[in-house]
């Protein structure tokens, strides 16, 4: 009886550690995307135009995105465009949500 609970803790530390590897290597990556959006509006004194042609991209993708999630679903699959700006829309959203209840403290995560 030993063995298998000692297994078993063995196998949920494991299962926990990946989780966490996983989850640390996926907000390094929002980081960074995170610091490229701030790196675009930095570069203000660089190109005001840039700046505001970028802003207004990604702000017509999570638009999109949104407009997509909570239309009310037609008939048929979202195919290309629709699915990308939905799962952008989704992602952002989902990071927001997270580093609002990680910054508050919140014992929700």
């Amino acid at each position: 009886m030993g063995v298998r609970r000692a297994a078993k803790g063995v196998g949920d530390f494991l299962i926990e550690m990946v989780g966490e590897a996983v989850a640390e290597v996926i907000l390094s990556l929002l980081a960074c995307a995170l610091l490229g959006c701030l790196a675009l509006i930095a570069s203000w004194s660089f190109s005001p135009r840039f700046t505001i042609a970028g802003a207004g991209l990604l702000s017509f993708f999570l638009a999109h995105g949104a407009w997509q999630t909570f239309r009310t679903p037609t008939k048929g699959r979202r195919r290309g465009l629709a699915t990308l700006t939905a799962v952008g829309f989704t992602v952002a959203a989902m990071t927001a949500l997270f580093l609002l209840l990680y910054a508050t403290g919140s014992d929700f995560l």
